[in-house]
């Protein structure tokens, strides 16, 4: 596999749940996901749908807005920006890890899962506000010591 095969997608959703079906069978279904090895396909599937999920039902809430989805394979590893001008998060910052442990942790509101199922699976995971957009990006595939020189 090269590494590098200038693959990208871009993609803008209304903020609600049935965009976000339609929008992850055609991310899932696009060159730069496709490109990648079976696992990694079904982590990226998985991590966009918590992720734009996520934007419809906080960032957003009941009010209307778009998500912007952007993706690209470098250097064997999909890089993910995921783009929001909803209301930001808790304390302008990724929500603190969770340990899921039986008795560890207080109770999980509503699911409360998914972040426990991004941090899990993504890599370089950060977050940033600025002048009211919400900025989130991540990486999916190996280290970089396991990607190509």
């Amino acid at each position: 596999m090269p590494c590098d095969r200038g693959l990208s997608s871009r993609i803008t959703l209304p903020s609600a749940p049935l965009a976000v079906r339609e929008a992850l069978a055609s991310l899932v279904g696009s060159p730069v996901i496709r490109s990648l090895p079976q696992e990694d396909r079904l982590n990226a599937e998985i991590l966009l749908a918590e992720v734009l999920n996520n934007c419809v039902e906080h960032a957003y809430g009941d009010g209307k807005g778009e998500i912007e989805v952007s993706l690209a394979l470098r250097r064997g590893r999909l890089a993910c920006e995921i783009v929001d001008r909803g209301r930001p998060m808790a304390g302008r910052t990724l929500p603190p890890r969770r340990d899921l442990r039986a008795g560890a942790a207080p109770p999980l509101a509503e699911g409360g899962f998914g972040w426990p199922i991004i941090r899990a699976l993504a890599r370089d995971l950060a977050y940033r506000n600025e002048n009211g957009v919400n900025r989130l990006t991540f990486r999916l595939g190996p280290a970089e010591a396991d990607c190509c020189p």
